[in-house]
């Protein structure tokens, strides 16, 4: 009896059987709509065959064939099949993860007219200077006379929905649908915009990779910061995209698309298309579509980009390739950088993997020759080494945590017409509130963690599981109307600059001054203007932006990330301050790197300063090699969570002695716990993690393989929630 393998997106490592329908046959990685318990759901065939273990009374018969061929090509098909084995996941969350939205919905796979705005003849008409009362609206007319938008296109621009509305209202503009362009941009692909001249690291890079871009190749680009990566990727892609072939670019978060859109679309006269979570289903799925047709030539995209299939992809760029952002999770916690490997390995394609900090485990790859090693040493252009400068706080007096000399250097350079960059990656107003009668301090009962002070908002927030509440009146343990702020946050920086420097003006930017659509783009527009100006920020600020005018960097409190639980965190730090002090300086202005810490000997900072963070990353590799950390041995994280703080430490103990059972287990594997999480209480649960350690990926990947199935015997397994991590960056 033919039978059909579903996979559903439900957390079972499973698929379900069911009947052939009469009308219409199922294709494997193909969608069919099938009754599950009481209601209709939507699932991914992954197999076909004569018979199953159920008897055939037991079966029931698949409602509706949602597609006639794969949403996969064969080759992303392969690569989610092993990633599904790799990382441990059911088979249905992982495929449904890798398609948009929609189709998740059951929504056809085939493409819908998109809306587009356009000037109206009246708006055609219409002199621009009519509309300087109302300059976005002006902004935009000039926009739309220019040609027509399409409306998930207006962001990107700059612009306005608001604006473009209100000149709707006026008969200026209107919108309608329309069908994206299908013609076939390899016709007339050319290179336009200007094109910088490559310095000679830059193209032994480029004739490098040029020399061997016909099949799988891991070239990683380890560029000092402004030495000019992207020229470089843009040049690469000039072949790639000449031969009729699609890319693919991955930047790790969306603060970094506006920028890089811009330049790729200025220089290639071919559709540059982007992915990311600020775009609504619909704009999603279109672009998926497009990829898959081969009417895009370049996606670019975050994390889930990934999984767009391609009709003739011919490259994949990792831009920032360190950054933890590729690193999902929650649920599916795969690592996008190792999957885009394995994925141009399938596809028989070059990977350039960029970064001025390389990871620790890609320097790793590197030596052991599994990837070529690229270097580009010299900032391009005119554009100089910054000079560094550390500040011993002790003793000193503190505005604010800023010290006198670093006050007197940004008078210094404020005055001088330049830009100054003050990196505090703490948001929000204060880090906790104090009740300085009794010394109770907020904070968050479901996490055991203070509650982050937002003064504008009048709010506490727990920065952990987002639960808010008012700021109080009077201190709920002794009624004291004394309540003060403890420690710096962005926004309290923010005022207290307005105060110092009255007449300059202040950015800041951060995920509350981000968070509305557009608002990125709008602030580093205002960046771009030049003029003496001051910048706030956290780590958004630290990766790829270019700001020309910028000529003092500032970490404000370093002294954190110096001294901590995770082995991580030295090399997270490292890659920070590399990025952020590459920020100076980059326009041919003498750039200067102000570090504040109370520990100005510490090796760490030493080791920056003076040797740069090739020479911190070698001695970070010998250092774990000594210990037998990642990247010299391998380790899988199970996680548990409960609400009593007793059954998660049951369940991963009762895990722990299964897997000293196992058959599987030699002397080689090493493990650590049950023991709490480094946050112990989170969302109102209790964590607790189990570390397995194994100089064997290949044997670790089997024993945890071997011993999944008996887990579900496990009592405790149904009263926890739990989960494992391979290759976790979090411990």
């Amino acid at each position: 009896m033919p039978v059909v393998h579903v996979a559903l997106p439900v957390p079972l490592a499973r698929t379900f059987d069911y009947l052939y329908p009469d009308h219409a046959r199922p294709v494997i990685g193909g969608r069919v709509r099938v009754p599950f318990g009481q209601r209709n759901a939507i699932g991914i065939v992954t197999g076909l065959s004569e018979g199953s273990t159920l008897p055939p009374d037991k079966l029931k018969t698949i409602n509706e064939v949602l597609d006639e061929r794969s949403l996969f090509p064969d080759s992303l098909w392969r690569i989610l099949n092993w990633a599904i084995g790799y990382y441990h996941y059911p088979a249905g969350e992982v495929l449904f993860h890798a398609l948009p939205i929609l189709l998740r919905q059951g929504k056809a796979a085939e493409m819908t007219p998109l809306w587009q705005w356009f000037a109206t003849e009246q708006g055609r008409v219409t002199a621009l200077d009519t509309l300087k009362r109302a300059p976005k609206q002006q902004q935009a007319l000039a926009a739309l006379l220019s040609g027509p938008l399409y409306r998930h296109e207006v962001a990107e621009h700059a612009l306005a929905e608001g604006a473009l509305q209100a000149l709707r209202a006026k008969g200026l503009s209107d919108l309608r649908a329309a069908r994206a362009d299908g013609a076939d941009w390899r016709r007339d692909f050319r290179v336009e915009g200007e094109r910088l001249r490559l310095n000679t690291e830059q193209a032994t890079a480029v004739g490098a990779i040029h020399g061997d871009d016909q099949q799988f190749a891991v070239w990683l680009l380890a560029g000092v910061t402004g030495s000019g990566k992207t020229e470089v990727y843009l040049t690469v892609l000039e072949n790639i995209l000449s031969k009729g072939k699609q890319a693919l670019i991955l930047v790790p978060e969306i603060g970094l698309t506006p920028q890089t859109i811009s330049r790729f679309r200025e220089r290639f006269h071919a559709p540059v298309d982007v992915l990311h979570s600020g775009l609504n289903d619909s704009e999603r799925l279109a672009v998926w579509l497009k990829a898959r047709s081969g009417e895009t030539a370049i996606v670019i995209g975050t994390r889930s980009a990934l999984f767009t299939p391609f009709a003739r992809l011919g490259i994949i760029v990792i831009d920032e390739e360190h950054d933890s952002s590729y690193k999902q999770h929650e649920g599916w916690r795969y690592h996008a950088r190792d999957l885009a490997v394995f994925r141009a390995r399938e596809e028989n394609i070059p990977i350039i993997l960029g970064s001025a900090t390389p990871a620790l485990e890609s320097l790793y790859n590197a030596q052991q020759k599994k990837y070529r090693y690229l270097t580009l040493g010299k900032r391009a252009g005119i554009a100089r080494p910054a000079h560094e400068q550390l500040q011993d706080l002790k003793g000193l007096a503190l505005t604010n945590g800023m010290s006198q000399p670093l006050l007197h250097k940004m008078r210094t350079h404020l005055d001088a017409g330049n830009q100054v960059m003050l990196f505090l990656n703490r948001r929000g107003f204060a880090p906790a509130l104090l009740c300085h009668e009794c010394g109770w301090i907020a904070e968050c009962p479901r996490c055991d963690h203070f509650y982050t002070l937002h003064q504008q908002q009048r709010q506490m927030r727990c920065h952990h599981c987002d639960s808010q509440r008012p700021i109080p009146d009077q201190c709920p343990q002794c009624g004291s109307t004394q309540l003060i702020p403890v420690g710096l946050g962005t926004e309290q920086l923010e005022e207290t600059l307005a105060s110092l420097f009255p007449s300059t003006p202040i950015t800041r930017i951060d995920r509350d001054t981000t968070a509305r659509k557009g608002a990125l783009e709008f602030h580093l527009a205002q960046v771009h203007q030049g003029g003496a100006r001051i910048l706030i920020g956290t780590q958004m600020l630290a990766k790829g932006h270019h700001f020309r005018d910028v000529t003092l960097v500032s970490l404000l409190d370093v002294d954190g990330a110096l001294f901590s639980a995770d082995f991580r965190s030295a090399e997270r730090f490292a890659q920070l301050y590399t990025q952020v002090a590459g920020r100076a300086g980059r326009a041919g202005k003498q750039g200067e790197v102000f570090l504040q810490t109370h520990h100005p000997d510490h090796p760490l900072l030493q080791v920056l300063l003076h040797d740069g963070y090739m020479a911190f990353a070698q001695q970070a590799l010998a250092e774990r090699q000594a210990v037998s950390l990642p990247p010299f041995t391998s380790h899988i994280l199970f996680r548990a969570e409960d609400l009593d703080n007793r059954q998660a430490a049951q369940f991963l103990e009762r895990l722990r002695q299964l897997l000293d059972a196992s058959p599987l287990r030699d002397d080689a594997l090493w493990l650590m716990g049950p023991i709490p999480a480094l946050q112990p209480k989170r969302g109102g649960r209790f964590r607790w993690q189990l570390l397995l350690q194994h100089p064997s990926r290949g044997q670790l990947q089997r024993l945890v393989a071997a011993s999944l199935p008996l887990v579900d015997t496990l009592t405790q397994a149904r009263k926890v929630k739990w989960s494992l991590d391979v290759d976790p960056i979090d411990i």
